[in-house]
């Protein structure tokens, strides 16, 4: 919002610059984009001076006037200058930069002879003078200004321009009459309303009949139609309305659409001009029908849904009610009848028709943000005033449609307040702060009941209340707290399982990522699951970013498959990404839940039934890699990728959270049913709760990926709250301080016995002292028999609080050999090979 600091300061008398007006509304909340000065640059002499005579040069290529300008006695009488343009008359005003003045851009002004003549000054423009980009003609000044006078004061040069970005939630401000009611309220000083003490118009003319209206559509909850005869629509626009229309940033394009512009800048309510001839029967609000399009002003033409709504007549629709008019009823040159339309329009709908139509305007900025439900025939009536003023219209009546509106009423407490905020305010500040914003304010005691004003639709709940009490106060009075640690404090166990979970899969070789949480039903389906597979159990979305992804996802495999895809299309052959996050199915949640206020929180049943409504979340990580994890180099083959690879990225995950993984044949939709590996917890009968290995070439076909690629995927949300229930927060864990003692056993066993069985012997059997185990080695061969294989490990065994002996580290390994030889027939490998010879 772009508004001059004169025009401001009417509604807001302060003492204060500009640039002392604009950090008090930043200290408000606002964003001040900058400050800047009309005709910044210009110096010297600058008057108004009277065209006396125009000599036209016919001698050139382009026409050339020379003018003789009456600057008045004080500045040398009659001045002959040079003018190139052509939109100027004998006895016109024109602005006169005389020698010896500078305008922007440091072009000095001096007597020099040009086209055979001496030009003794400068004509200006408003471009040369820096008041706008418009540079088609001269500048032409109202004819009552006074020859001689200075110019830079009847221009306005040096008044201030403020460059306000308004949030979306405070639309009241994209008007000098919001902005305005801020700056009083911050400065304590009386606020002028344009929107009281309008003048009267005059009596409707005999016989005048206004035009009949009607509403149609609960979108539209007031309609104002005022209309408007003899108006002469040739009138030009007087120099104080364009300037101000100009530093808004807003093209002057006639006297009738600049009056619309200028009370919507004023008072933050769009209007729309009909050419009432041009319109025919009643006008009437209603919903789009089907087919129907219509050709905006902009000259384009809109095919619109029954979700639009237009104001209409009986030949159809004539605009796109609170976005854009069409031509059909644009205001003309020959144009004498006007119909004033001002209405409030519900901020949802506007929104929804312009996103649907991708176009923004004005006037559609404003009811998005909300308009003031009140201001319809006020605009209206000063827009009609104005013209009465400046075109010579005569008022033929009003006809308004108006649906009550309930009142807000909001309750809180000073005492709340204060907590949210975190400084102390009590009620009468309170109620003094709220009131200064146009708030109705009922306090007793510490109960305040407060009823918004009409422009401030963002004041709903005692929390809006609390902001804007801390707003007013200013932010930077409320005081920094630090805040104090509470018992327990610290990472959570699944917090700290994240990490190591994390760390681990990066010094494995694989990547994280953070992809969106969408998908669509092609997408999951290319992983083989049937309509039965709880992965195709998909949650549609009420408002998807894109028709391409409508859902969330069930599974993370299929944009992890995206992300490949592109790194692959960018020329990155290997590739290993994982992704740690949620998926969501419907399961059995109810259809629809109530929405409880933000006032109070939710009850118990209101909890119970928001739960219900919910999708089922489960957090999983998952990870997809293809090519190799390893070049070809001097020092090495290259190494592929293998299912070996995604197992043991699904058992680093689990171990991560202090889990021992069993690992065993398993089958999942999407991964190669020989190649595939399923893990469990709480030993080989366990849960299932993740698969890794190669994945189906079907599957690698359809998510164009490259055979032999590999995946897994873990769900870890029930060990994470297994885990937390389990151990409470903590800092850090504890670092041992005692020695680790390494132990190494070979252990030969049945070519079928799964190496995480004989580990999950091994830590049961050595007991609490064993730290760690890992296999490092496995050997098949004439040494340890056909059908055997030999399987070794890597022992770690420390006490937490002293050194360990020999004879209790031998006998934790030695337990841990027979628990292993108990459960599946292993035999130390010396032991066997003597045997096997």
């Amino acid at each position: 919002m772009r508004v001059l600091f004169s025009w401001l300061k009417e509604f807001a008398p302060v003492a204060a610059s500009a640039t002392e007006v604009a950090q008090a509304l930043i200290r408000l909340g606002f964003e001040v984009e900058g400050v800047e000065r009309l005709g910044e640059g210009v110096r010297g002499p600058l008057v108004v001076g009277t065209v006396a005579h125009i000599e036209e040069l016919t001698e050139f290529k382009k026409p050339i006037r020379f003018c003789q300008v009456d600057v008045g006695a004080a500045h040398g009488g009659v001045r002959g200058i040079v003018c190139g343009a052509r939109n100027f008359a004998e006895g016109d005003r024109v602005v006169v930069a005389l020698p010896g003045s500078e305008l922007p851009g440091g072009f000095t002004i001096t007597a020099r002879e040009t086209y055979g003549r001496v030009s003794d000054g400068m004509i200006c423009s408003e471009r040369e003078l820096g008041l706008s980009d418009e540079h088609s003609g001269i500048l032409v000044l109202d004819p009552d200004c006074e020859v001689g006078a200075d110019a830079s004061a009847v221009l306005g040069l040096g008044d201030a321009v403020l460059d306000v970005s308004v949030n979306p939630d405070r639309g009241y401000a994209m008007s000098v009459r919001g902005l305005a009611r801020e700056v009083a309220s911050a400065f304590s000083v009386a606020f002028v309303d344009p929107a009281d003490d309008l003048p009267a118009l005059p009596e409707p003319t005999a016989g005048s009949v206004p035009r009949p209206i009607a509403v149609d559509s609960p979108a539209c909850s007031i309609f104002v139609l005022r209309t408007l005869h003899d108006v002469d629509a040739g009138a030009p626009t007087p120099r104080w309305l364009s300037q101000r229309l100009r530093a808004a940033g807003v093209r002057p394009v006639s006297l009738i659409v600049d009056v619309t512009n200028y009370v919507m800048l004023e008072l933050g309510q769009p209007l729309h001009a009909f050419d009432a001839e041009r319109v025919a029967g009643a006008v009437v609000v209603r919903r789009a029908r089907p087919g129907e399009a219509l050709e905006l002003l902009d000259h384009t033409t809109r095919e619109l849904t029954e979700d639009d709504v237009v104001i209409a007549d009986d030949s159809g629709a004539l605009s796109l009610a609170g976005i854009m008019g069409g031509v059909q009823s644009e205001i003309s040159s020959a144009t004498t009848s006007v119909l004033i339309e001002a209405a409030h329009f519900d901020h949802r709908v506007i929104a929804a028709s312009c996103r649907r139509h991708r176009l923004s305007t004005d006037a559609s900025r404003r009811f998005e943000r909300g308009v003031d439900p009140r201001l319809a025939p006020v605009a209206a009536h000063r827009a009609a005033s104005l013209l009465v003023a400046l075109a010579g219209a005569h008022s033929a009546g009003l006809q308004a449609v108006e649906f009550e509106q309930p009142a807000i009423h909001v309750s809180t407490t000073a005492q709340a307040i204060s907590a949210l905020i975190g400084l102390p305010v009590d009620t009468d500040a309170c109620a003094r702060l709220l009131r200064a914003v146009g708030c109705d304010v009922d306090a007793n005691d510490d109960a305040l009941v407060v009823t918004p004003p009409t422009w401030r639709p963002d004041l709903r709940l005692g929390c809006d209340l609390a902001e804007e009490v801390a707003r007013l106060i200013g932010y930077d009075q409320i005081p920094a707290l630090k805040p104090s640690p509470t018992d327990h404090s610290g990472l959570r166990a699944s917090q700290r399982a994240r990490r190591n979970r994390d760390n681990s899969l990066v010094g494995l070789g694989w990547t994280q990522v953070m992809l969106t949480p969408f998908t669509s039903k092609n997408a999951v389906a290319a992983l083989g699951c049937a309509e039965t597979d709880e992965r195709m159990d998909l949650v549609p979305l009420l408002n998807p970013m894109s028709d391409e992804e409508p859902f969330l996802r069930s599974t993370l495999i299929p944009s992890l498959a995206a992300a490949v895809r592109r790194n692959r299309s960018r020329g990155f052959d290997s590739v290993a990404v994982f992704e740690a996050s949620a998926a969501h199915r419907n399961g059995s949640r109810a259809a629809t839940a109530a929405f409880p206020a933000a006032s109070a929180p939710p009850t118990p049943e209101q909890f119970a039934q928001m739960l219900a409504a919910a999708p089922v979340e489960q957090r999983w990580v998952a990870g997809i890699a293809c090519g190799a994890w390893r070049e070809a180099s001097w020092d090495g083959p290259r190494q592929a990728w293998q299912w070996q690879h995604a197992v043991r990225a699904a058992c680093a995950v689990l171990e991560a959270y202090g889990l021992n993984p069993h690992v065993s044949a398993g089958e999942r939709a999407g991964w190669h049913p020989g190649r595939c590996a399923a893990l469990t917890v709480d030993g080989p009968d366990g849960t299932v709760v993740g698969w890794a290995g190669e994945m189906h070439p079907r599957t690698l076909e359809r998510l164009e990926l490259p055979p032999r690629t590999v995946a897994f995927e873990v769900r870890v949300d029930a060990l994470e709250a297994r885990m937390d229930s389990a151990m409470p927060p903590a800092f850090s864990r504890t670092v041992a301080t005692s020695p680790v003692v390494k132990e190494d056993v070979a252990l030969v066993v049945g070519a079928d016995v799964p190496s995480a069985a004989l580990a999950q012997a091994l830590r049961e059997g050595c007991g609490s002292l064993l730290e760690s185990v890992h296999l490092f080695d496995e050997y098949t061969g004439e040494q340890v028999g056909q059908g055997r294989k030999s399987l070794a490990f890597s022992l770690r065994f420390r006490h937490p609080e002293r050194s360990l002996t020999d004879d209790e580290v031998a006998a934790a390994r030695t337990a841990g050999v027979e628990v292993a030889a108990a459960r599946h027939g292993a035999k130390l490998r010396a032991a066997a090979t003597d045997s096997a010879r």
